[in-house]
């Protein structure tokens, strides 16, 4: 027994560490898993993201080679790591990002480094003691002017790096030239290094495989509206039940997509500022109008505003009755077809480029809705009905009527874009409609002026509609 004890005793610790190493190796393989599945999951959502990397780590190898051969490091010594740094804080995942930053470097740099030397210049004609002083005030003033104009919008939106950059580049020459005599040869080598990379970061993100943030805006806009007139064919079975079996659809995930056009403000911004840095390129010309974009994104968000306190009534505590809901339901839901159809025309037209065609009908058959709902609304139609039920058919009613007024001048705003981008147009192809008969006469003239009247041959084609009689047309002589 007491030998039986003391091998449990020692197989205790033993046992207690293989299951503690067991259950560690399992948490392992789980993040593992969880790690591979995002990493896939990420991959898959957009492709452009491995291309992306595989770019920006075929351009750090290749500034790299200024450190890997003797000759290039023996032509820019130390200062061959402004490459690859360079390429890192420059190399964006758009065009116009890369552009913007490289550019804005690029110069930042160049002015900069001219300014810091020309600062150390004068610093140094002061003599050795007037020198220190005059470099400390040239910094102070050039830093707290450069600091103030970063507060402008337009110069934060769009320049911001390169001011960051020329703080930094102006401190760097002039200060440290105050110790290093060779302050113009670090300047020029540091400069070649910047220009070198930013070239290769701009090169590299514009010739293998763009991501163009004018198409990213281009799409953005488009899709927002898609989202919205999505909403506005699924909302009008969902609210009066006017699907096939009467119920609602159990999917209801339509009615969510117009959620994120709530919230891409800051990404169409952004989107736009960087397009401007971009060249022309595929269907976008130089100077490109851009602002408009914004302008159309504005205008649907104010109509994704309506569109949230519109869904808000589908699930509310207090729903219009069934019998007074009947009453109003022709006029909105023509208000809420042509509405949703005027949206995924104008979507349609800018993501082809086209001039929209039939926007203007849809638009005059929601207005003209909307005059009827209005109409029907002082027609007396809740009187003797109970407040609380008033409230929510006379809220939807007035949502669909400004709605109406959204779409229209979302319309205006694309028309402007179709003139100001040269859309294409699109000429519509009118049906005629088939005739119902089509009669041709054939005259026999005479042969001689003694000859008997001349005999009129008619060809009825009236039973062509019938499918026996389609190739047998009647003749009657007359």
């Amino acid at each position: 027994m007491e030998i039986a004890s003391a091998n449990h005793e020692k197989s205790g610790p033993i046992t207690r560490g293989l299951a503690w190493l067991e259950i560690m190796l399992g948490k392992f393989k789980a993040k593992v898993i969880e790690v591979a599945r995002k990493t896939k999951t990420v991959g898959q959502e957009d492709p452009r993201r491995i291309i992306h990397s595989l770019k920006v780590g075929l351009a750090i190898t290749l500034v790299s080679l200024f450190y890997y051969f003797e000759p290039l490091y023996d032509g820019f010594g130390v200062s061959a790591m402004w490459a690859v740094l360079t390429v890192v804080v420059v190399f964006e995942f758009t065009v116009g990002a890369t552009l913007g930053r490289g550019l804005n470097r690029g110069l930042a740099t160049l002015l900069a480094g001219a300014l810091g030397f020309g600062a150390h210049h004068l610093a140094s004609l002061s003599g050795e003691k007037g020198e220190p002083i005059l470099l400390g005030l040239f910094v102070f003033l050039l830093a707290a002017a450069v600091t103030f104009v970063r507060f402008f919008p337009r110069m934060k939106a769009r320049y911001d790096y390169g001011l960051l950059i020329f703080i930094l580049t102006f401190c760097l020459i002039s200060v440290s030239g105050y110790r290093d005599d060779e302050v113009l040869d670090m300047a020029q080598r540091r400069l070649s290094t910047i220009l070198i990379g930013s070239a290769t970061s701009v090169l590299i993100c514009i010739f293998i495989r763009p991501v163009w943030a004018g198409d990213i805006l281009h799409n953005l806009v488009a899709n927002n509206m898609e989202k919205l007139g999505i909403f506005l064919e699924g909302f009008s079975a969902e609210y009066f039940k006017t699907s096939e079996d009467g119920q609602s659809n159990h999917d209801k995930s339509f009615l969510k997509g117009y959620k994120r056009v709530l919230s891409s403000k800051n990404s169409e911004k952004s989107m736009a500022n960087l397009a401007r840095w971009e060249p022309c390129h595929g269907r976008f010309r130089f100077r490109h109008p851009w602002k408009q974009y914004l302008e159309i994104g504005t205008l649907t968000r104010q109509c994704a505003y309506k569109i949230e306190a519109l869904n808000s009534y589908l699930n509310s505590e207090i729903q219009m009755p069934i019998k007074m809901r009947s009453k109003i339901q022709d006029p909105c839901t023509k208000i809420i077809s042509e509405a949703g159809q005027t949206l995924n025309e104008l979507a349609n037209a800018i993501k082809t480029m086209t001039r929209p065609s039939s926007v203007d009908s849809h638009i005059e058959n929601s207005k003209t809705a909307a005059d009827n709902l209005k109409a029907l609304l002082h027609t007396g139609l809740f009187e003797e009905t109970d407040l609380l039920e008033i409230i929510p058919a006379a809220a939807v009613a007035s949502l669909l009527i400004h709605i109406v007024t959204c779409t229209e001048k979302i319309s205006e705003a694309v028309q402007e874009l179709a003139s100001l981008a040269h859309f294409k147009s699109v000429e519509q192809t009118v049906t005629v409609p088939e005739q119902p008969q089509i009669v041709h006469q054939v005259t026999e003239q005479p042969f001689s002026s003694n000859a008997e009247p001349h005999h009129v041959i008619t060809v009825d084609e009236s039973s062509t509609g019938s499918p026996e009689n389609e190739n047998e047309p009647v003749l009657k002589t007359g």
